[in-house]
């Protein structure tokens, strides 16, 4: 960019003129950026027809997610029950009333508690100044205050529906995390010292930053994360050794490397979900469960899924299995020699996984000898608050979107999961990025949670109306595929299910419904964290724990499962390692990816996973 960058190592007090010089300079690509970004607007205005329409008067902006029509569904159920209002605000008087007698016993040099305490989750007030600090103390407790009374007043709305309850809380929510003290410079004790130390450096990098990010995304923002430079794939990330062995136009199939003399007989394929790239399963060394499952003797392949472009926009979800899954499993199984082997889905992989079991079962099809599923919805009755952006109208506006293009926006979608975890993955960035002046640190995981992937336009849109809108996979006949309809409780291969207690995206208990839908035995665990960390969770790491239920039969509730279940330390790996093993031990000299049937196409982690949107 032609802004003049801030050096490195700035002194602790700027020269007056340097701030000036520095100043002018960001206001200049501050207003060629603006100037730019309006012209694109009035472009699209006039090419779009707009301008026409305006003539007849102004038209209010499409509410494309349906907030506007919640909230006023909303308001008009509050306005029948105007004594609950009433009550709702005296509720809200009295504990500020309490915090200003608690504010002056403290001024006094009185102990006192504290009338609102942060979760124990949230991570936005750990500076002592929010607690030992008078002011930042009353700030801190007169917005958890507001906040946690704004909230129970919107999802304790008489007779309202209850996707418009949803959307209602879930958006109330992110207007809350986008008000918190924590994002502002004079309410933040961390900020404010920094700017005061700093003669106001950390703004003016903070400014630089954000038109930087503003510049390289084409006029939208897209808040950094972490330090992408500090990675580079098939070095300190998906470093696992491994071959390419094979490839169509939809994915590649790689195959790692034996660490051990010998290894399982049945070999391991891992389908990863195509929202996302499969090294998450292969970050570092230390965590990788790839480089884990191989040094326990498995023979490991996995699919590395092509990031679409419009050239793919006809690959329907049966295509994904087709020349998928199905294309995947033939070639495990002639690569190895074998005609078994394991294999384990994540998430959407996970869902894929399912489908295509029980495609293999209406076929007669038996290869697969057990099924693994990371936390992975077959039921999708409980889809967590990824239903707030899943209804008809949405849908069918998203429809409209992806036709024009013939795929989603990486983007669109990672956009979507930043939200479900606006505080970690978007606020925290903001206030490091934009206020504090700072560059993100490296992290893997944040490096690879912002490697985005695009949808399909035909399978995207079968995938949130057939599934998440319709909730059809678990039922007989639902759905078909390759003009198959297809039945879950067809499936007897044994299932290891691994869910997460804190999952936002695959909620554990719709997990739990989704593993009751196959017709075989079924091992349901459940591990703590969420649904990235809850899964990269090697043994060595001794984090979390998980629970198990041995009971005969899982119950039908995920509730009674919980209440009947045992907590264990450590890490899920080890329980699903002794389960897939005591399915079948039988040991066959390790397998060498370049003496199998196909012929070696390139190293690990190969082309596809390379190729990424914000490189463009």
């Amino acid at each position: 960019m032609s802004t003049k960058s801030l050096p490195a190592n700035l002194p602790e007090k700027l020269d007056p003129k340097e701030v000036a010089a520095i100043t002018t300079d960001i206001a200049k690509q501050a207003t060629r950026l603006l100037t730019a970004h309006f012209k694109r607007q009035i472009k699209k205005t006039v090419s779009g027809g707009v301008v026409k329409r305006l003539k007849n008067g102004l038209r209010p902006p499409a509410d494309e997610l349906g907030i506007g029509a919640a909230y006023k569904a909303m308001f008009g159920r509050m306005l029948t029950n105007p004594v609950k209002i009433a009550q709702a605000q005296v509720a809200m008087a009295q504990e500020f009333v309490a915090l200003w007698q608690y504010s002056m016993r403290r001024a006094a040099g009185m102990a006192s508690l504290p009338v609102a305490r942060p979760g124990k989750s949230d991570k936005r007030f750990g500076d002592p100044d929010w607690e030992d600090n008078f002011v930042f103390d009353f700030i801190k407790q007169s917005y958890l205050i507001s906040s946690r009374h704004i909230l129970d007043g919107v999802r304790d709305v008489d007779g309202l529906d209850e996707i418009s309850r949803k959307k209602v809380e879930f958006f109330t929510r992110q207007l809350l995390d986008a008000l918190a003290p924590t994002n502002f410079v004079m309410s933040n004790p961390v900020v404010l010292r920094e700017t005061i130390r700093t003669s106001g450096k950390n703004l003016l990098k903070g400014l630089d930053n954000l038109l930087r990010d503003i510049d390289e995304s084409t006029g939208q923002l897209r808040v950094r994360m972490t330090d992408a430079s500090a990675f580079k794939l098939g070095e300190n990330v998906a470093g696992t050794p491994g071959k390419v062995v094979f490839e169509n136009e939809m994915f590649q199939l790689i195959q790692f490397m034996p660490t051990t003399a010998k290894q399982f007989k049945r070999p391991l394929l891992i389908l990863p979900p195509w929202i996302n790239k499969y090294y998450i399963l292969d970050l570092r060394e230390s965590n990788s469960f790839i480089k884990w499952a191989t040094d326990q003797g498995h023979t490991v392949f996995v699919v590395s899924w092509v990031n679409p472009d419009a050239k793919l926009a006809e690959k329907g979800f049966d295509a994904y299995m087709s020349e998928g899954s199905l294309t995947a499993i033939d070639a495990v199984c002639k690569q190895a020699g074998v005609n078994q082997l394991n294999v384990i889905g994540y998430c959407l992989g996970g869902t894929l996984l399912g489908s295509t079991l029980a495609y293999m079962a209406a076929k007669n099809d038996h290869r697969v000898a057990s099924a693994t599923f990371f936390v992975a919805l077959l039921d999708f009755s409980v889809p967590g608050e990824l239903g707030v952006f899943i209804d008809e109208g949405q849908v069918t506006s998203l429809e409209k979107k992806m036709a024009e293009k013939g795929f989603l926006e990486g983007s669109a979608m990672a956009g979507t999961f930043n939200m479900l975890r606006s505080n970690d993955l978007i606020w925290t960035f903001f206030v490091n990025n934009y206020l504090m002046g700072k560059e993100p640190a490296p992290f893997d995981l944040l490096f690879w949670n912002s490697d985005a992937t695009r949808m399909p336009y035909k399978m995207h849109s079968f995938y949130l109306r057939n599934m998440y809108l319709n909730n059809l996979l678990r039922e007989p006949g639902g759905i078909t595929l390759l003009d198959t309809p297809i039945d879950l409780k067809k499936v007897k291969a044994p299932a290891y299910f691994i869910s997460t207690v804190e999952d936002h995206i695959a909620p554990w208990k719709g997990v739990y419904l989704g593993s009751g839908a196959l017709g075989g035995p079924v091992r349901f665990v459940l591990g703590g964290s969420g649904h990235i960390a809850g899964i990269v969770n090697p043994p060595s790491a001794n984090k979390y724990g998980y629970w198990t239920n041995d009971a005969k039969k899982n119950p039908a509730k995920p509730d009674d499962w919980f209440a009947g279940a045992t907590q264990h330390e450590g890490s899920w790996w080890n329980d699903w390692q002794a389960w897939i093993s005591g399915l079948d031990s039988t040991m066959v000299a390790a397998r060498n990816p370049m003496k199998g049937k196909f012929k070696v196409l390139d190293d690990a982690p190969g082309s596809f996973v390379k190729f990424r949107l914000d490189a463009q």
